[in-house]
Parts: C-alpha cells; structure tokens; sequence
C-alpha cells in the first residue's frame, strides 16, 4: 500500500493493528485516510454506509470496515450492497 500522507510504499500484511505506524512518517496506518472506504465527496467521508462516523480521519480507529488502500484493486463487497440496493429500488419504482 501507499501512505497517504507520505506517499512511501509499505509492506504490510492484514489485518493492521491500531498501533501500526508508517515507517516513512512515522503516521497511524489504521486511518480512515488509509482505507479503501475513505472518500471526501462521501457522506462522512466514507463509502461504507453502516460504518460509524469518525470524526478525525487521521488518526487510529476502531473501525469494523476499515479495509487497506489498494489501488490496484476496487472496493471490498460491501460497496455492492448499495449498487443492488439501488437498483431493487428502481425495480420496484419502475414505471409500468
């Protein structure tokens, strides 16, 4: 994964601990900043809808969703639950 804040690359196998620290700046990984979720134009910053709001995006948390930054592959599953969630919505709506 890449650091958001400065920009290192780093090794590190799942599950982050919330004491993980970058080695290059020495930052919380387990961040809101470093997840696959985090988003700014989101609602809470984040694109996972039953994740609780926190507050500071920086800093070390306790989320249950929180799921490594890779940009090289899409968000975890559970951004699929919306997509279907929507789309039986505009199923059900649909004019006849």
């Amino acid at each position: 994964m890449i650091c958001a804040f400065c920009k290192q690359e780093i090794n590190i196998d799942p599950p982050v601990s919330r004491n993980d620290v970058c080695p290059g700046c020495g930052r919380d990984i387990r961040c809101c900043k470093n997840c696959a979720f985090y988003d700014p134009s989101a609602y809470n910053e984040c694109k996972e809808v039953m994740a609780d709001r926190i507050v500071d995006k920086e800093r070390a948390n306790f989320c249950d969703y929180f799921r490594l930054k890779d940009d090289s592959s899409p968000l975890p599953a559970g951004n699929d639950r919306v997509k279907e969630a929507k789309a039986k919505l505009e199923a059900l709506f649909k004019k006849k």
